[in-house]
């Protein structure tokens, strides 16, 4: 048995995941092949959680028949083990060498669902997925019938899938304690669509006759209405997500936020409205999926990934909980009571509780090892830097493969990404400008270095594929390593140019900048007699007031 090759998956997942508590906190966006601007078929990720991320790669492997895989904990316990298949295709990050992406979001949904004696997490099952299939459709499959075999073990799920043709959206939830298998739903997004989720259920009404475009579960109504979840004589049709992820005030403002901000900005022209996300009462579900006003872009997706709802009426920039500087950031727990009375902070899109984040490029007119990217990030969406990491490559940054959420070091990408992003807390407004413009700086480089990086390597694609696969491997690790070393000096820049609470102008001298005054208003208000300065009385010589 090849043993190495075995494990290395449950390695990969063990360290994205292994310190990732099973919380509600991520996002995902995707876009078919008629909503990007070159044909590409697009899906996104964050995965949130106060861990620190280690990328992976694991080769291919083939195994003899009547091998298994062993399902271990993080503990390195063995829960349980599974027959191996005969080959395993390699993977980068979460793509794998066919183009097939895969993300998440956790929907939670009933509590009572979930299933602590199945065999499978849905880490697990996105493992074997990109293990073991070359499209989206076979990766539904592969996953749903692991669950019928062994067991879902985990909260709801709500799962991206791309492939070069095609992309899938798939809910999933346990049987509760004792039960078998799983209930789910899969959906194709519709061609020229665009369509995202974040932690909450999005598929409601499905059709039950249209294998093309919709897969589900045998008992995944029938179920529901067995545990009370729908009445089927009520005159109502069945709404999967409702039935299994009911809509709260608290999940609305948490995750259809998110929902909302994407729409609006994709699809300006269809003018949503807040009113769902705001728990206003009898207000409509966002759709599914969305016609966006225009083709999107690889780098349209980068900025979609990129909010803190700006220029809204829930702009986290603006009031007093932004502070002196406009920051968007709020620190955890998301939500608190006061007296009986229950208030949240508003959810982004972007948070610093990102560990990483990925926006993946499925492309059918090429090669798939030229044809798929994994734009890989750490930390905030806001303020990392994509790197294109081809699906084919053999090699990694190392950078992004070390480190430890324990031990400050500047050799971990994470760590480096992290130290200039905590810093701009300082004075937020100004100094996320100066990040944004190396951002826009090193992604605009290298969004235009790719039509002549895979001209390039179509043409050894044809000629020598072994040189190919050098040639994009160097190229992703050395291109990937050079944001890093900029990423340090532009750290170094910040904490010289922003010190003692002075601001650096061009010549390097240190300038006072003060507040807004805005923000001043606002402190006036709480403590005015505190802060104002008593005025001198007429007539009355300075040399005898009293301070």
């Amino acid at each position: 048995m090849n043993t190495r090759c075995s494990l290395a998956g449950v390695w990969f997942f063990a360290s994205v995941f292994a310190c990732v508590p099973e919380v509600i906190a991520c996002t995902n966006i995707l876009v078919t092949k008629g909503a990007s601007a070159d044909g590409s078929v697009i899906i996104t990720y964050t995965c949130d959680g106060e861990f620190h991320p280690t990328l992976r790669r694991y080769p291919a492997a083939d195994y003899e028949p009547g091998e298994w895989l062993e399902i271990k904990d993080w503990s390195d316990n063995v829960r349980g083990k599974i027959k191996q298949v005969e080959h395993t295709y390699a993977v980068v990050g979460l793509m794998n060498e066919h183009q097939l992406a895969i993300s998440e979001t956790t929907a939670s949904g009933r509590e009572e669902l979930v299933n602590p004696e199945g065999l499978l997490h849905y880490w697990d099952l996105m493992r074997l997925a990109l293990q073991r299939a070359k499209t989206a459709r076979e990766a539904i499959k592969v996953m749903t019938d692991l669950v019928a075999e062994h067991g879902y073990r985990s909260m709801g799920e709500s799962i991206s899938i791309a492939d070069p043709l095609e992309a899938w959206i798939l809910e999933i939830f346990g049987p509760g304690p004792g039960g078998t298998g799983a209930e789910w739903v899969a959906l194709k997004v519709p061609d020229g669509y665009v369509s995202c989720h974040a932690n909450k259920a999005r598929i409601g009404e499905f059709p039950r006759n249209d294998p093309e475009n919709c897969l589900y579960s045998a008992n995944a109504i029938s179920f529901a209405v067995e545990k009370g979840y729908f009445d089927p004589i009520a005159g109502k049709p069945f709404r999967f997500c409702e039935a299994y992820c009911p809509s709260t005030p608290r999940n609305c403002r948490y995750a259809a936020g998110r929902v909302w901000s994407i729409f609006r900005r994709a699809a300006p022209s269809l003018n949503l409205s807040p009113d769902y996300f705001r728990a206003v009462e009898d207000a409509e579900p966002y759709p599914l999926w969305v016609k966006p006003d225009r083709k999107l872009s690889v780098g349209d997706v980068f900025s979609l990934m990129r909010d803190h709802f700006e220029g809204t009426d829930y702009d986290m920039t603006k009031g007093v909980d932004a502070g002196p500087y406009g920051s968007p950031l709020r620190c955890r727990p998301i939500d608190w009571s006061i007296e009986g009375a229950e208030y949240a902070w508003e959810r982004p899109i972007s948070t610093q509780q990102t560990g990483f984040t990925f926006v993946s490029q499925s492309r059918s007119w090429l090669p798939d090892p030229i044809g798929g990217v994994y734009w890989y990030g750490v930390d905030d969406t806001y303020t990392t830097c994509y790197v294109p990491l081809y699906c084919g490559i053999t090699g990694l940054p190392e950078s992004y493969t070390v480190g430890s959420l324990r031990e400050f070091s500047w050799d971990s990408a994470w760590w480096v990404f992290n130290f200039a992003a905590n810093y701009a807390n300082l004075r937020y407004v100004d100094m996320v400008e100066d990040i944004q413009a190396v951002q826009r700086d090193l992604e605009g480089n290298l969004l235009e270095l790719q039509p002549a990086v895979e001209k390039t390597a179509l043409e050894l694609y044809k000629t020598d594929p072994e040189l190919m696969t050098r040639y994009l491997t160097d190229y992703s690790v050395s291109h990937a390593e050079q944001v890093v070393k900029r990423w340090r000096a532009l750290a170094e820049h910040l904490v010289t140019r922003y010190n003692d609470g002075y601001v650096k102008d061009e010549r390097g001298r240190p300038r006072e900048q003060g507040y807004t005054e805005e923000w001043l208003r606002n402190v006036v208000k709480l403590r005015p007699d505190q802060l104002r300065l008593r005025e001198k009385p007429a007539d009355v010589p300075e040399s005898k007031l009293v301070d």
